[in-house]
């Protein structure tokens, strides 16, 4: 007998990673995002929510990012398959941890399983896009690809879509620190300027190619130099309270380097070993409280495996 219900567990996501404006990202082990998902006899998506700040989430299919990918994906499909979805968020939203992307990422595994698996993983992703562009106003896939698919990505092209699995070293690990505080994605693109001068693209350029090249080799000096945004830090760091003392403050505890996760708040740091990472956390939570912020850390390497089903 087919299978009507599943729990699918996607994690959380480190987009732009300084250098990869909109074009690389990053999973993390925790925290994650559990979507339930039931079949149902009468059409359409019943949305339902529980988990941290879940409150300011729509439950409309339309408008709920989950529920917009699962209408891409049977839309594509023509099935008339009615569900009902619960998301449980352990990922609060405006965080800039890929809150939308990995409910997203849950709800279009569990449905593909339910109606029996018949599209591949990479098939998914633009499926998650749709769903991406209900909170962002636009379908990117910095968050949705890593959540989707583990590791490190790269886009390197939207038109034609063009994902790359770029290696992720044994000894690399992430530190993210999350303030009680929230930054709305679509004010966060909104600031950023439309044009940017040659000189600015170049050296974004560079930094990128530099990254990239970094993790071919484990080379962490150069992915310390790469790590330098020219197009959205210096426009966002702004929207979080003290940034520029929790970015200095990894920097002086031995991060390779550090940046805004995604539209922030949330502030990464990258790092050789876990006893690292986790220091880095301390000092990052330290700095926040200095500016009057609790903040949570989470250390990890880098998640390498798609979402998890649960049962």
């Amino acid at each position: 007998m087919a299978n009507k219900l599943i729990k699918v567990k996607a994690p959380a996501t480190v987009a732009n990673v300084s250098c990869g404006f909109d074009c690389i990202g990053y999973a993390i082990s925790k925290p994650g995002d559990i979507v339930t998902i039931e079949k149902q006899d009468q059409l359409g998506i019943e949305i339902s929510m529980s988990g941290i700040k879940y409150e300011s989430i729509p439950v409309d299919p339309e408008n709920n990012t989950a529920g917009k990918a699962i209408l891409s994906l049977l839309n594509t499909l023509e099935s008339k398959q009615g569900f009902k979805v619960h998301i449980e968020k352990g990922i609060p939203p405006g965080s800039g941890l890929g809150s939308s992307a990995a409910s997203t990422a849950a709800a279009v595994v569990g449905v593909n399983e339910l109606l029996g698996k018949p599209l591949k993983q990479d098939e998914l992703l633009v499926h998650g896009m749709a769903g991406e562009a209900a909170s962002a106003g636009v379908e990117h896939a910095d968050n949705v690809a890593p959540a989707l698919f583990g590791g490190i990505i790269l886009i390197r092209s939207y038109e034609p879509l063009d994902i790359l699995h770029l290696p992720v070293p044994n000894n690399l690990f992430s530190t993210v620190v999350l303030p009680d505080f929230t930054v709305n994605t679509r004010e966060a693109r909104s600031i950023l300027p439309k044009h940017v001068p040659l000189k600015t693209a170049i050296a974004q350029a560079g930094n990128l190619a530099g990254f990239t090249l970094a993790l071919h080799n484990g080379d962490f000096d150069l992915l310390g130099r790469s790590m330098v945004d020219h197009l959205a830090e210096p426009h966002r760091a702004k929207l979080i309270p003290g940034y520029d003392h929790v970015h200095q403050s990894a920097i002086d505890t031995g991060a390779i380097g550090c940046g805004i996760s995604g539209s922030g708040p949330s502030v990464f740091a990258l790092s050789d070993s876990l006893e690292k990472a986790e220091k880095i956390g301390l000092a990052m939570v330290n700095a926040f409280k200095n500016s009057g912020l609790t903040s949570q850390s989470y250390c990890s390497p880098i998640h390498t495996q798609p979402p998890e089903i649960l049962s």
